[in-house]
């Protein structure tokens, strides 16, 4: 063989080798030097051919922009390919993406596989959803257990949410949620105490996203009765939640209105995607409107009126 035959013979077989360079650990050495077109082209080829840690990471970086111009479309489509196949940082970034975008139902699909994996931030998610009767049937008893899960596994987020639903429900029904937590943790399985090889370090997850989860209604909380001043006009108003039917939002607003933080203002019934935001106002100020929240002793925040 002539050496110029040696060298296009030893180039094709370099190109067809299963080289190092395209691991899905090697594309995460690459994304954490910041060579994001580098790890692209890396998991792509994987993602082509089925593994489920390139195709996450792959739609990681459709969602944060990265190596690819930003496109959440292509971001779900890979995700999607990858939770399919039982990934769950895929099960849960795509519920989280879908839920904050505004398609609920699906969202909570996904979050509820992952949830049942015991995964902190789908356990978060779907246990607020729960505890609200946000989107699926309420279940405050079962949705403070998975709150409480999440909490136990050091999610910060959880840990402010369980407190606050601390101060909401009874001792009797704080100890038969946690039976129901102590439970899921009998029955969820072991999570690893490594991660396998390929998976220890990600583009950075969804649960870095804030808001991670809409706060609990306060339904069954006892708001504090306070003298708070009623403006006439604003460009604020308070939401109290956000949920799956409008009836749910509408019965909260009437056990609340006749609360002085509320005086003078009306109910705002926004829609969003399959879910109905309950907000009211209007407040001057976002000082004014966060003084309401205080003062009424219940789930809500501050939101410029539209």
């Amino acid at each position: 063989m002539s050496p110029k035959h040696l060298v296009v013979s030893i180039a094709a077989a370099l190109i067809s080798a299963p080289l190092p360079a395209q691991s899905v650990k090697a594309g995460i050495e690459a994304w954490q030097k910041a060579d994001y077109a580098a790890a692209v082209a890396i998991w792509r080829r994987l993602a082509d051919r089925g593994d489920a840690d390139a195709e996450f990471n792959l739609g990681q970086a459709y969602r944060l922009g990265r190596g690819v111009p930003l496109n959440l479309a292509m971001a779900k489509s890979w995700f999607t390919k990858a939770a399919e196949s039982g990934h769950l940082d895929a099960q849960t970034t795509l519920g989280l993406l879908l839920f904050q975008n505004g398609n609920q139902a699906e969202g909570l699909k996904w979050l509820r596989r992952a949830a049942d994996q015991d995964e902190p931030r789908a356990l978060l998610v779907y246990g607020t959803a729960l505890y609200n009767g946000d989107g699926v049937g309420q279940d405050r008893l079962l949705g403070y257990a998975l709150i409480s899960r999440a909490a136990s596994q050091g999610l910060s987020p959880a840990k402010d949410t369980l407190a606050q639903l601390d101060g909401m429900m009874s001792d009797g029904d704080r100890q038969k949620a946690l039976v129901l937590a102590n439970a899921k943790s009998k029955s969820s399985p072991a999570l690893p105490e490594k991660a396998p090889a390929g998976r220890s370090v990600k583009p950075a997850r969804v649960a870095e996203a804030k808001p991670l989860a809409r706060k609990p209604s306060a339904a069954n909380s006892a708001p504090v009765p306070a003298s708070v001043p009623s403006p006439a006009s604003g460009g604020w108003r308070i939401q109290l939640g956000a949920f799956g039917q409008r009836a749910t939002a509408e019965a909260l607003y009437q056990r609340l209105a006749g609360k002085a933080a509320l005086a003078g203002r009306s109910a705002v019934y926004v829609p969003a995607g399959s879910v109905t935001r309950l907000q009211v106002g209007p407040f001057e100020s976002k000082a004014a409107a966060a003084a309401a929240c205080n003062a009424l002793g219940t789930a809500c925040f501050p939101v410029p009126a539209k």
